[in-house]
């Protein structure tokens, strides 16, 4: 499995929205500047956040994008799976998925370890997490 840059660019992209709130809507302009990320880019990203309601558009000269929630209330794996959908490392394991093979399969065992400790990893550390690590908390431990 590997994560593309739409998804390591909407962490970055609500990460950058978390850390730089002042409780004035952030331009995407200023957010590609900090995060060296195409404007376009980020614009076809946060078009998938706001729908799906992790960030509140706000119109007019002032306008710009705010968080919908607290970044405590969203994980690294919310919005891995809004911009890269399954995080499975392959098809067999996802839910709802049928295989032949799955109740003989040794190597199924393998393929579920690993969706286990990715989910693990990215279900339990939120923006909040992120933002404590990112100003040098010491001995910070997710």
């Amino acid at each position: 499995m590997k994560i593309s840059t739409k998804g390591r660019y909407a962490v970055r992209l609500m990460l950058d929205l978390a850390e730089n709130h002042t409780g004035e809507p952030i331009r995407l302009k200023d957010v590609a500047r900090r995060q060296e990320v195409s404007e376009k880019y980020l614009e076809q990203i946060i078009a998938m956040l706001n729908k799906a309601g992790f960030v509140r558009s706000i119109r007019g000269p002032m306008g710009g994008y705010i968080l919908a929630k607290a970044p405590s209330e969203y994980t690294v794996g919310m919005i891995l799976r809004l911009t890269e959908g399954s995080l499975s490392p392959v098809e067999c394991i996802e839910e709802g998925a049928f295989c032949d093979r799955q109740e003989t399969c040794p190597t199924r065992y393998v393929w579920s370890r690993i969706a286990d400790a990715v989910n693990q990893v990215v279900d339990h550390i939120t923006l909040d997490d992120l933002l404590n690590i990112g100003s040098g908390a010491a001995n910070y431990v997710i």
